[in-house]
């Protein structure tokens, strides 16, 4: 039974305040042990890995005997088999800077280190991956998948089709080319054939936390066919979010086909809309994204000219699983539109 005093303290402020403090010191104290274990782990691994490279006259049979020989001396060691012995080989040939190596290990494990050296074998690539993984936090799973995804590729070296740099002062051009992927895999979207675009929203909206992922760090997600009036008249945004990094909000138009000239029209005057009806005086100039099945480079870039919001366009690939015997079965898009009506105020624009 608990005495008074004891059930005055519970009750307490100031003592649920120390109660707080402590655990936040404990744990601070239990990250910092895991990040110097993890530090001192991943070192010894590069000195192995440096050692073992000094000796690569001694042949193919020099690094399965060490494993065999280091394994006979201790049975319950971990960690130094014949294959984690190739990788520490490998992180001391990717890693010749200690000081690099030693600032990576405090954000990312020996699991992040064996991906990053496994899988990005450019050292820009690798570089970029690390970062991405220590800044957002990455899981090793979550690395796994970008390296998967070819996140890189499609975020940095893929060509896109915007005028951020010239309708956007520095630096929020390169930050917002930057976010822009192409294209963008929407794989937990299994197409079907006469697919619309609010069929395809949906889904996206209904697999929100993917779609944040696959979009990248920094989104946050507003409203699905968002309201704006004009003059007594609704118009609705397919998608729109926040930007926490940009700090602007970014609306995304979103076409089940091709390219047209006239959805650059479109984007441009509900990103002009945006910026006039909910954009604060704190906010960046709000960016529009639009993403299609097929972007037709020269067609967007023309269709961009004289457009002075900042606007880009994309590819998105969604995953076909459907066989084609089964593809007559499915109702064209004309046949859904007219089937559940589609049509919004404002779709002839």
């Amino acid at each position: 039974m608990l005495e008074e005093g004891s059930l005055m303290l519970i009750n307490n402020p100031e003592y649920l305040a120390v109660v707080d403090e402590i655990k936040a010191r404990i744990a601070a104290a239990r990250q910092r042990a895991m990040v110097a274990a993890n530090t001192e782990l991943v070192m010894l691994y590069w000195d192995v890995g440096h050692l073992i490279n000094r000796h690569r006259e001694w042949g193919n049979a020099f690094v399965p005997n060490l494993a065999r020989d280091i394994r006979g001396s201790n049975p319950r060691l971990r960690g130094f088999s014949a294959r984690n012995l190739a990788s520490m080989q490998k992180l001391a040939e990717a890693y010749p800077d200690l000081q690099v190596l030693q600032t990576l290990s405090a954000k990312l494990t020996w699991s992040h280190m064996i991906l990053l050296i496994e899988k990005a074998k450019d050292p820009i690539e690798r570089a970029w991956y690390a970062e991405q993984s220590g800044s957002q936090s990455w899981s090793v799973r979550r690395l796994e998948s970008a390296l998967l995804d070819r996140t890189y590729h499609r975020q940095i070296l893929a060509p896109k089709t915007t005028n951020f740099r010239e309708q956007l002062g520095s630096p929020q051009a390169n930050l917002a080319q930057d976010v822009l992927k192409d294209p963008y895999i929407f794989d937990f979207i299994d197409y079907r054939n006469g697919m619309v675009e609010r069929e395809i929203e949906d889904e996206l909206v209904g697999n929100i936390a993917r779609l944040l992922i696959e979009l990248g760090a920094g989104f946050a997600f507003v409203g699905e066919q968002y309201r704006v009036e004009i003059e007594g008249r609704e118009y609705a945004i397919d998608l729109l979010f926040y930007h926490l990094k940009l700090r602007c909000y970014v609306v995304i138009e979103l076409k089940a086909g091709d390219f047209k000239p006239e959805y650059a029209g479109k984007l441009n005057f509900y990103v002009s809309a945006v910026d006039d009806l909910i954009a604060s005086d704190r906010d960046e100039p709000t960016i529009g994204i639009l993403l299609c099945k097929s972007k037709a480079g020269l067609v967007a870039e023309y269709a961009f000219r004289g457009i002075t919001s900042p606007i880009g366009v994309s590819e998105y690939r969604l995953f076909d699983k459907l066989p084609a015997e089964y593809e007559d079965l499915i109702p064209t898009a004309e046949d859904i539109e007219a089937r559940i009506g589609l049509s919004l105020p404002g779709d002839d624009i």
